[in-house]
């Protein structure tokens, strides 16, 4: 089994914004909700990783399958 390519603090937060989200979802206009669900965007979009990765849509697509908590594809 290959490890996973992404650091576990990027998946957190991945994992929490899939959350944050659906939490959102089921409770609209929830100011709180919204102010977390822009501040784990931009963890997820601005983190380090991505200095050294491209974001290519494969790797987008693998992050927000494992923030689901399905297993990666590769």
């Amino acid at each position: 089994m290959r490890p996973r390519p992404f650091p576990d603090d990027l998946v957190q937060a991945q994992q929490e914004w899939s959350h944050t989200y659906h939490q959102l979802a089921q409770r609209p206009g929830r100011t709180e909700l919204r102010r977390r669900l822009h501040q784990l965007s931009t963890a997820v979009l601005f983190h380090p990783y991505w200095q050294e990765r491209d974001r290519t849509p494969a790797a987008w697509w693998e992050l927000r399958s494992l923030g689901r908590g399905e297993r990666s594809w590769r």
